[in-house]
């Protein structure tokens, strides 16, 4: 099995590459348990899954400089848009996977932190929609 260090994360929303400002870019996926237990079950718990959902959870460094990443984010708040993450810049394949899908941009923190901290923004997006995972 191979080892990884994450190095060269790829992020892109709506269409623009923010790697360059990510940190930390996580996608998370679950399905709804549904107890779907009987007295024919004999005391055990039985359970399928329902629906699912998703999230990414992304650290941004911030810049507020013209054109930079509080300027793209900022028009964003309140829209659902299209999201691309991979483990690394590298073109998609077996080794390097894509996840893609929608997320809502429910909240932007532009400024956050406290004295001799660096600039950052942690925020998490709910996924709208299905998430793919392909390898071409």
């Amino acid at each position: 099995m191979a080892k990884m260090v994450l190095t060269s994360e790829y992020l892109s929303l709506n269409g623009v590459d923010l790697s360059a400002y990510t940190k930390k870019a996580e996608v998370s996926v679950e399905v709804e348990e549904k107890d779907i237990t009987t007295y024919g079950d004999a005391g055990w718990k039985a359970v399928i899954g329902g629906l699912k959902s998703g999230s990414i959870a992304i650290d941004f460094l911030q810049d507020f400089a013209a054109a930079t990443l509080d300027a793209i984010m900022w028009p964003l708040l309140g829209t659902v848009v299209s999201f691309e993450v991979r483990p690394t810049s590298a073109a998609v394949g077996t080794s390097n996977p894509k996840w893609t899908g929608n997320v809502l941009i429910k909240a932007w923190n532009p400024v956050s932190g406290s004295v001799g901290d660096e600039a950052t923004v942690g925020v998490t997006f709910p996924t709208s929609g299905a998430v793919v995972r392909a390898t071409s």
